[in-house]
């Protein structure tokens, strides 16, 4: 049965219906105003990329609802909180990256990686044909970089192995699964950010007035910055997400949609 159901909910099958997709869509906006009220994560606590714990429910609510119900609770949660906790009017328009880093958790986890290639692999395009960005270190968007790499590597492991991806017998490989989803749908939204700041010119017009050398200076202190919250976040959603999702299953919900 638990094989039945790690087969549907990989393959992307069910769907949450009616008041169910409302009251999860509810319940993990809910956490997600919670996480984004709790501001200066350690060991970094500057505003930065992520300048709250919103990063933790990001890909948990990706990968446990699904794509679009993950995009929804995360866009309403985080769009919310910062509502209550105002940072300004520029961030509600980066922070738009983090729903898209909980939608591109949700495909990854279920299998579906076409769009996430596209997404990245266009976003990144876009920032190298940007003339500032060749002033920047090539260096500081090592984590990105790896991310993409990541992808590229599991597209054939996703395509003809499905018996190693999600919920099988060996719990290091479901772990290990959920850690990736975690890490490229987080640097899909830093992506994001850094498609809002330098493509789109926010840096210098628009929001800010910044010089070239402020966006090094940014790039220096992303390069570790992301990384370590990133790697936080990867570990709190491998500790969490199977957790959750067994308790969806045990609740008899596996009938109803993650996608």
């Amino acid at each position: 049965m638990i094989e039945s159901w790690r087969r549907t909910i990989l393959n992307g099958k069910i769907q949450w219906k009616g008041s169910l997709f409302l009251s999860s869509i509810a319940v993990f906006a809910a956490f997600t105003v919670v996480c984004d009220g709790i501001v200066g994560p350690p060991p970094l606590p500057f505003s930065g990329v992520w300048d709250s714990w919103v990063f933790i429910a990001e890909p948990i609510n990706g990968m446990v609802l699904g794509p679009l119900p993950g995009f929804l609770s995360s866009l309403i949660g985080v769009f919310a909180g910062h509502s209550v906790s105002f940072r300004g009017t520029p961030e509600y328009l980066f922070t738009l990256g983090m729903p898209i880093g909980a939608a591109v958790s949700g495909m990854i986890f279920r299998r579906k990686w076409k769009i996430p290639l596209v997404y990245y692999a266009a976003l990144l395009a876009m920032f190298f044909v940007t003339p500032v960005s060749w002033q920047l270190p090539f260096w500081g968007m090592w984590d990105i970089y790896l991310a993409f790499v990541l992808l590229l590597t599991l597209i054939p492991i996703m395509k003809r192995y499905e018996t190693v991806w999600g919920f099988g017998s060996n719990n290091t490989k479901l772990l290990l699964t959920v850690s990736v989803c975690a890490f490229i749908g987080l640097e899909a939204d830093v992506l994001f950010r850094i498609f809002i700041l330098v493509p789109c010119q926010t840096y210098r017009v628009v929001f800010y007035s910044m010089k070239v050398a402020d966006l090094q200076y940014i790039w220096t202190i992303g390069a570790i910055e992301t990384s370590i919250k990133a790697t936080l976040s990867a570990i709190v959603s491998a500790t969490v997400v199977p957790s959750i999702i067994i308790v969806v299953r045990k609740l008899g919900l596996n009938s109803a949609t993650l996608g």
